[in-house]
């Protein structure tokens, strides 16, 4: 590098956001994820001993994804390459391979492939990394804000090691905030900052664990104060929420967050607290969430969770889907409000889903079984000769309209498969079962 090259790469070090500045340059200055980064851990000592083996690293935005990857560039002897994932092809990909079979042969050095967001990598370009990091010609690491077990093919998986990297703490951010405002040569140490403890906490609270958020915030704040009578720019919670502006609404529509929501969503319901179930479906409105995925799982759940203790379950979820049809939204997150809070509150009974998946699992372990002749279609003349219909009890014609008879086939005669509770309206299905029973044995 010529020292006009020098130069400008300097500038341009300069003038990148404070946090790529900031990112740290050794193992010991990487804060956070010491479960796997930390002193005499897994990756540590990988790192170290320059032994890696092709990983992914999983978290979400600001946790080190990245910085990890380029920490492993600095220590290990092999030939660091990027891909970048979004306009890479399946040809770049192969050149990248030819070259570290080359390198190998003649200078047995290793190629260690960084593929940063490589769950936007499609099944081609991942497949044709396959063959490559399973004979070790490459060492991949990736990194995506993805959960991997979603968005990686199950083979390329299966051959690397998954890291799960967590957002950080508030003592961490702190740590990190911290060296930006007192380091002088990469951070903001010239700029004689005094960020006020209650800007402090509301710069760690709308970050939620995210550096890179955080770093970029108070540079914004810090750069847009001008300094006081005292030269020190004085930065409060009001100029952190401007520059900040808004909390940021982490979700993603297919992989992880999209899973976790509505599963929290669901458990809230069938776990009776409406105002949790509420905050959930706030927030997957406000992601830009499907609703009809949504109502769809809410139609689901009134069966499942709450079927016959309250069978207005299943209709006003059904009544919520179809508000949503016909008003969409913003309007119909009301009506999707009010199932919710019904779904909620009303009383819960999964005997419905318990009958039906015990019914699936004895028609699996025992088979079809004969139907009863007695129930069999007699409309056919030939059924009629073959005793098809012969000796059924035609209910209406008894008292109550109920009268004993076999309706199960004969291997699986006794076989109970719902089991009324004794919540809601489902008590009083019980105790109609239970008086049936009672005058069949008289």
């Amino acid at each position: 590098m010529d020292l006009f090259s020098s130069a400008r790469e300097t500038q341009r070090r300069k003038e990148a956001p404070l946090a790529t500045r900031m990112r740290p340059e050794e193992l010991d200055e990487f804060v956070g994820q010491q479960e796997i980064i930390g002193p005499n851990r897994l990756l540590r000592r990988a790192i170290e001993a320059d032994r890696l083996t092709s990983m992914i690293f999983f978290g979400p935005p600001g946790t080190g994804k990245t910085t990890l990857a380029f920490l492993i560039a600095k220590y290990t002897k092999a030939q660091f390459e990027t891909i970048n994932a979004v306009s890479a092809g399946v040809a770049e990909v192969r050149k990248i391979i030819k070259e570290a079979k080359e390198r190998y042969s003649l200078y047995q050095q290793k190629t260690v492939v960084f593929i940063d967001e490589i769950h936007r990598f499609n099944k081609g370009q991942q497949d044709a990394l396959l063959p490559a990091v399973e004979d070790g010609t490459i060492i991949l690491i990736g990194a995506t804000t993805e959960n991997p077990y979603y968005e990686v093919n199950s083979p390329l998986l299966s051959r690397s090691r998954v890291f799960r990297l967590l957002p950080l703490n508030e003592e961490e951010m702190k740590m990190v905030i911290t060296r930006a405002l007192t380091d002088r040569e990469k951070g903001l140490g010239d700029y004689q900052v005094i960020l006020e403890p209650e800007a402090l906490d509301h710069l760690i609270r709308v970050a939620e664990g995210d550096a890179r958020m955080a770093l970029n915030g108070l540079e914004l704040a810090v750069l847009t104060t001008e300094p006081s009578a005292d030269g020190k720019r004085h930065i409060t919670s009001e100029i952190i929420e401007d520059s900040v502006q808004q909390r940021v609404i982490r979700y993603d529509k297919v992989g992880e967050n999209h899973y976790d929501t509505i599963s929290a969503f669901i458990k809230s319901i069938r776990g009776s607290d409406p105002d949790a179930a509420l905050f959930y479906l706030a927030k997957m409105l406000k992601a830009g969430e499907d609703p009809k995925f949504i109502v769809r799982r809410m139609i689901v759940h009134a069966a499942e969770d709450i079927g016959n203790a309250d069978p207005q379950a299943l209709l006003i979820a059904v009544a919520a889907a179809q508000a949503l049809e016909m008003v969409g939204l913003p309007e119909a997150r009301i009506p999707m409000a009010q199932a919710v809070i019904y779904l909620a509150t009303a009383p819960k009974s999964n005997a419905s889903c318990q009958a039906i998946n015990q019914a699936i699992s004895d028609v699996e372990k025992i088979g079809q079984g004969s139907i009863p002749m007695h129930l069999r279609d007699a409309a056919h003349p030939g059924s009629q000769q073959m005793g098809y219909g012969r000796g059924y009890l035609y209910p209406h014609d008894f008292p109550g309209h109920y009268i004993k008879q076999e309706y199960l086939p004969a291997e699986l005669r006794g076989r109970k498969f719902y089991h009324p509770t004794e919540e809601g309206y489902e008590k009083e299905i019980k105790a109609r079962l239970e008086k049936w029973k009672a005058d069949d044995n008289k």
